[in-house]
């Protein structure tokens, strides 16, 4: 793996030396293992006493390897072709990157010899003056996913019950098998609205310690109404508001209603709007009640000392970041114009920076998904049975949506006429 991260650390800083390794393909090297594969199985000594699987918990071995995204390094060697030949609308990472300041910070850091800041203080205390709570309600963690895993890890007890609403964001879940807890799914509804009544009857009657809210949601981009959120604040039941695409959506942040209400979490990430999935940051709002417990079971030094710096150079560039956003939106509408065109394509309106779209019956969406990555072009599709028939497209530059709509129409030409 050296060589790949020497790689990627180049193409990220080095203008002139990503312009030669594009021209080289340089990405086109020898395959690298996925996890999975790491392990030789000849030389596996099966069934040693007290050692090996036997020792693995057995939620934990009932569990499947997460198929995350690719990183668009590992996309050019997989794919034999060059990065600038790849329009990555798989991940809903930001096409434009963020502030220049973030390069700058990067290019000159120091202390990198020295832990970071355990408690990433500057950056709560910044974070604090532009969302209107104090630092106090604050913690960072290496992307909104640490604060997931910190949160079952804090609440949840093995047989304790959470309640999802899938779709969604499948990280609830899988956190949730981690430690030992049973997921109670309400599934959505057919147009990806939350069950508001099927949610209120579950936590009434099963009792759940929380609630998983994604607002707006993944993969659909719908969102949660004020009152909707208010009827599950007054059940006694944690309610963890998760705010990745909030930026997008035109609507205020819930965040400072942390204040108010004593039994809601609410998460908010880098990785989106600001343009840092690379460097993972994400933060959230927890009760003064239960934000010490927080801190107990945090990992001292869990967001790295260029993460924080990287962090702390996008807040002071408010403009570039706003900038960034509006692109994205109006890019958004542009797309969800175009791919209405499309006939075998049902696309859903979307607060996020992504669209999820139904395709027409007789046709397959992993197939589309699969000719589409031949052309160059990624998006997401996901092997759940509530969303096989779809697929989800992030919103990229306009470049990238013009040229996923001449794939869309050269595949549509390939198509059976009726």
């Amino acid at each position: 793996m050296d060589a790949i991260v020497a790689a990627r650390f180049l193409h990220t800083f080095s203008p002139t030396i990503r312009t030669r390794t594009r021209d080289l393909n340089v990405f086109r090297m020898s395959s690298v293992p996925t996890p999975a594969e790491h392990v030789d199985e000849d030389n596996v000594i099966r069934n040693s006493p007290g050692g090996g699987e036997s020792l693995v918990r057995s939620n934990i071995r009932n569990m499947s390897i997460f198929k995350a995204t690719q990183p668009i390094e590992v996309l050019s060697r997989r794919l034999g072709k060059k990065v600038s030949d790849i329009v990555k609308l798989d991940a809903n990472e930001n096409p434009y990157g963020p502030p220049p300041e973030v390069a700058v910070v990067l290019g000159t850091l120091q202390f990198a010899n020295i832990y970071p800041d355990p408690d990433s203080g500057y950056l709560r205390a910044a974070l604090a003056e532009i969302l209107g709570v104090g630092s106090e309600y604050l913690v960072v963690g290496s992307g909104a996913d640490e604060l997931i895993r910190l949160i079952m890890s804090v609440m949840l007890d093995p047989g304790d019950k959470i309640v999802d609403c899938p779709p969604t964001f499948p990280r609830y879940e899988i956190e949730a098998a981690l430690v030992g807890a049973t997921v109670i799914k309400v599934p959505r509804m057919v147009d990806f609205s939350l069950n508001m009544p099927q949610v209120i009857e579950v936590t009434k009657k099963e009792r759940p310690k929380c609630v998983f809210i994604t607002c707006p949601n993944n993969p659909d981009g719908s969102m949660i109404s004020d009152e909707d959120l208010s009827k599950l604040l007054n059940l006694p039941v944690m309610v963890v508001l998760d705010e990745a695409y909030i930026a997008f959506s035109g609507f205020k942040s819930r965040i400072s209603w942390v204040k108010r209400y004593d039994n809601l979490i609410v998460l908010q990430t880098f990785s989106k709007s600001c343009g840092l999935a690379g460097l993972r940051v994400g933060y959230g709002a927890f009760p003064l009640s239960i934000v010490r417990y927080i801190w107990c079971a945090k990992l001292p030094y869990n967001v790295s000392v260029a993460a924080q710096a990287a962090a702390l150079a996008t807040l002071q560039n408010p403009i570039y970041v706003e900038d960034m956003r509006r692109s994205i939106v109006q890019e958004r509408e542009r797309m969800f114009g175009l791919l209405n065109e499309i006939p075998f394509l049902k696309p859903f309106p979307s607060y996020t920076n992504f669209i999820l779209c139904e395709v027409s019956p007789g046709l397959e969406a992993k197939k589309l998904q699969e000719e589409l990555e031949k052309m160059g072009v990624m998006i997401r599709h996901f092997n759940l049975s509530d969303l096989r028939g779809y697929l989800r497209i992030t919103v990229g530059k306009p470049r990238d949506t013009n040229i996923l709509l001449d794939c869309l129409r050269i595949l549509h030409k390939g198509f059976p006429q009726n």
